[in-house]
């Protein structure tokens, strides 16, 4: 497969069905652009998309039901959808079914390190040379909740720091615990944490992130433009650096 000469430099909105989907439904109501929507597998049967991502063989829908309840919704997507739906391998009843690019990505990239759909589509997205990635309802773990944890949090990470490191600028939902988005600033730099005053991530006026005592916030804030980096200063980041919504 080559690649998709129309999605070098655009901006992908990727949609998984983690609480923080619901930022992506803000952000359409706001206005917000995308120049493409990808979807992670049963989401494809609720919002509108461009592209889908279903990394399981559509056997699995088929002809078990050990998808739980995305089982009926995957097969209503799976017979009707025109795709192109990126999977594993190609099955005749499903007509918009791709297979995904494999060896081309894992040769380019040079890393073999996949272990869930999420992390397909952003390496997909890597491949392509997108300009931006913006994650919604892609969460793995949801804070005040201890004892819940979905795996493959660390996989997605892993690849979205190498879209960083390719130049690609990457934001991420703010209600999502992706790349601790939704970690309050002073408790970002683990062990500063602990201190009566402690490290605060900021942003300056030429949108480069640096370190400061939270002390020093409000003398900051009355002296110059320099900002907090939270959702509401994201206009400020850096290709490279992850942004909140």
């Amino acid at each position: 497969m080559e690649r998709v000469e129309n999605l070098k430099g655009k901006t992908i909105a990727i949609v998984g069905l983690g609480k923080s989907w619901f930022d992506y439904c803000v952000a359409k109501s706001h206005g917000v652009q995308f120049d493409e929507v990808w979807v992670i597998n049963a989401v494809a049967s609720v919002i509108y998309h461009d592209r889908v991502f279903m990394m399981d063989p559509a056997s699995r829908f088929f002809d078990t039901d050990n998808a739980g309840n995305q089982t009926h919704g995957m097969l209503e997507v799976l017979k009707n959808h025109k795709g192109p739906i990126y999977t594993c391998e190609l099955d005749d009843r499903a007509p918009g079914l791709v297979e995904y690019p494999i060896h081309e990505v894992l040769k380019d990239t040079d890393c073999y390190y996949l272990n869930n759909t999420v992390a397909y589509a952003v390496a997909f997205a890597l491949w392509n040379k997108v300009g931006t990635i913006k994650m919604f309802g892609i969460d793995f773990t949801y804070k005040g909740n201890l004892h819940f944890a979905e795996s493959g949090r660390a996989c997605v990470e892993f690849w979205l720091g190498k879209c960083m490191n390719a130049g690609i600028q990457v934001e991420v939902a703010s209600s999502s615990g992706l790349l601790d988005t939704c970690i309050p600033i002073h408790e970002k730099l683990y062990g500063y944490h602990r201190l009566d005053d402690p490290l605060v991530v900021s942003v300056d006026q030429g949108g480069s992130l640096y370190a400061t005592k939270k002390s020093n916030i409000n003398k900051i804030r009355n002296e110059t433009s320099y900002k907090l980096a939270d959702r509401y200063d994201s206009h400020l980041a850096e290709p490279g650096d992850p942004k909140e919504w």
